[in-house]
């Protein structure tokens, strides 16, 4: 049975009620109705009643209206005109849910909501929520006839009614086909293993000599997993030893639960890659992140991953792959692990927005809960990019039950309120259990040394001082301290600015060691802009342009042999593929100028600064001018 859901006013309709017989104002009621399977529904636009009629059961239904005399325009009739007008139907209603109603609501698409739960993270933001069973399939079918495109958040749903559903017309996305083989685990690696993805080796077990022969095939330590409702590591168990097999499994519900083994696999970090899907077949990539993981549930996740480009590129094509060969529009995540030996190995793939890609909300241009809804109803794919350098994102899992759960989880919320860069995502779930997911916390920042610095600092302290000012965005480096009466310009400009950075003596000739190493870690410290100093041969700036990707700015020094003329044609002769920018002969000024009019094209207030620079400097010429011309010139060269 469905019940459309909503607090706080509650009626009881039995198979003695009428509708007329509430005594609720009448547009209170053209808001809703009750269906064939027992489903009251809110209804958002103003519609004639049909003659009253009577029910041969009992239903109870919570109407969402805190002010029945006062109800909103939406309920009142006033159409909404959205990005889009198709109704999104979600199966589920767990934090997912409540992040793509929230995304829903930023394009006006009206999301509604299936879930066993009343009171669940995303009902009091969903258009409508009903409460029933997603894996009932009475439920999902009158669902299915409420909305125009059905789609999931989690994949524990009726899939064979979802495929009874397809085939009569109902647009389901991703495919029912999709969610039966993620739901089967072992299905799913053998579905995987027929179109060449990289897996751990693994088998089917159904009795104890089968699971003695993966034993003798694979070795111990040997995973075995539940083919069926297996997530946050519910599902698993390790066999050490041979002794320990049959507690194993028993562990995990007996053999007639349906199992498989799995070689164990030695990996040095977890990885995931979102992937986006539209109708048109197109797939883009989020950055590849790492999650690091407490009792097999995700507890941290950093974007974009520390890894070599190589790795990088292996991931994500193994992930475009593995997405490639499911059928359906929608956001997937692909789940690797990277072994010491440098392999990129599936692990598993969720077809719905997922932990791993909370960050994107954040962090990225379009966060996976908009680019979902984008896929299933069929609008072009947002940009998948990064639009900060580095995130953490944090999942504040239950440290103890009850009341004592719930203070612990504030105290870390209050905490996060004083970091630069934090954002506090609460579910509102209302019991609070041990290592459940009740929200998380995001941080963003300039390099992935200062969100880092931040998040433990986040953790371990009772008052944070977390600030991005504390890491520099221009280093200043010149190859003698001879250069620092000319680079001592660029410093001034950029204290001025308010811009925090770094300067120190970095020699392209008799340092070449910490050349490289200041250069390569420059973006890790949260360098975004280089002015190398150079004298004579000019060779720093050059040097270190060709380590680094970021953009450097030469300051030819004035010598006393060619009077910096030779430092100027070093800096300007760099070879095509590696741009060094540069300035008059020791003008470091300009430098530091040309630095901070870069950074305020992503920096407001650094822009108004620079506004406020250039008036200043107008103010000053046209004070001049004035001076000049009403005291003419002889008095104004001797005033």
């Amino acid at each position: 049975m469905l019940l459309g859901s909503a607090s706080p006013s509650y009626f009881v309709l039995s198979g003695k009620d009428r509708v007329s017989d509430l005594g609720v104002p009448s547009r209170f009621l053209t808001g809703g109705e009750i269906t064939a399977l027992g489903l009251f529904r809110r209804r958002q636009h103003i519609m004639t009643l049909p003659p009253p009629s009577y029910r041969p059961f009992r239903l109870e239904a919570s109407l969402q209206c805190e002010n029945i005399d006062s109800l909103s325009p939406r309920n009142q009739g006033s159409a909404i005109h959205g990005v889009s007008e198709t109704i999104v139907g979600v199966l589920g209603g767990g934090q997912l849910g409540r992040m793509l109603c929230q995304a829903a609501s930023q394009m006006a698409v009206k999301v509604i909501t299936l879930d066993p739960v009343e009171y669940c993270p995303a009902c009091s933001l969903s258009y409508q929520h009903y409460v029933g069973r997603f894996d009932d399939g009475d439920a999902v079918r009158e669902f299915a006839q409420r909305c125009e495109v059905l789609t999931i958040e989690i994949e524990h749903v009726d899939a064979i009614t979802l495929g009874k559903l397809e085939e009569q017309g109902v647009d389901c996305q991703p495919k029912p086909s999709t969610i039966r083989i993620i739901q089967d685990k072992y299905n799913q690696k053998v579905h995987f293993s027929h179109h060449e993805i990289p897996l751990p080796d693994f088998i089917k077990i159904d009795d104890l000599e089968s699971v003695e022969d993966a034993s003798n095939l694979f070795g111990f330590p040997m995973m075995l997993k539940s083919r069926r409702q297996a997530y946050d590591g519910r599902g698993n168990a390790v066999a050490y030893h041979k002794d320990e097999i049959s507690s194993a499994v028993a562990a995990l519900g007996g053999y007639e639960r349906g199992l498989y083994a799995e070689r164990w696999t030695s990996f040095t970090k977890e990885l995931s890659v979102i992937v986006a899907r539209g109708r048109d077949g197109s797939i883009l990539c989020y950055p590849v992140v790492e999650t690091i993981h407490k009792d097999s549930i995700c507890q941290i996740v950093e974007a974009p991953a520390d890894i070599p480009e190589n790795i990088k590129k292996l991931s994500v094509s193994i992930a475009k792959r593995a997405v490639g060969s499911l059928e359906g529009a929608g956001v997937f995540a692909v789940e690797l692990f990277l072994t010491h030996d440098g392999q990129v190995l599936l692990n598993e793939v969720a077809p719905r927005p997922h932990n791993s890609g909370h960050h994107t909300i954040e962090s990225c241009y379009t966060s996976q809960y908009e680019q979902h809804l984008r896929a299933v109803i069929g609008l072009t794919l947002g940009d998948t990019s990064m639009k900060t350098p580095a995130a953490i994102m944090y999942n504040i899992l239950g440290e103890d039950e009850g009341e004592k759960g719930f203070y612990l989880a504030h105290q870390l919320m209050k905490r996060a309120l004083s970091v630069p860069g934090a954002s506090i995502h609460w579910y509102g779930k209302p019991e609070m259990r041990k290592l459940r997911k009740m929200g998380h916390i995001t941080i963003v920042g300039p390099s992935r040394k200062n969100v880092k610095k931040c998040f433990n600092l986040m953790l371990n302290r009772e008052d944070v001082e977390c600030s991005t000012s504390d890491f520099p965005r221009v280093a200043i480096i010149m190859g003698s301290d001879s250069d620092l009466p000319t680079m001592k310009d660029a410093a001034e400009i950029l204290k001025s600015f308010h811009v925090p950075f770094e300067i120190t003596i970095v020699s392209a000739h008799r340092t070449p060691e910490r050349m490289y190493s200041f250069a390569v870690s420059a973006k890790e410290r949260g360098v975004q802009i280089i002015i190398a100093g150079a004298g004579g041969a000019a060779h720093l700036p050059g040097m270190v342009a060709s380590l680094t990707p970021l953009p450097v700015i030469g300051v030819p020094i004035r010598t006393s042999s060619l009077d910096g003329v030779d430092s100027l044609l070093s800096i300007v002769q760099m070879p095509k593929g590696i741009p060094v920018a540069t300035v008059a002969i020791g003008n470091a000024a300009n430098a530091a100028l040309l630095a901070v009019r870069m950074l305020a094209a992503g920096d407001d207030e650094l822009w108004e600064r620079l506004i406020k620079y250039h008036e200043l400097l107008r103010d000053t010429v046209l004070e001049k001018a004035e001076k000049l011309e009403g005291g003419g010139w002889e008095k104004y060269i001797n005033p």
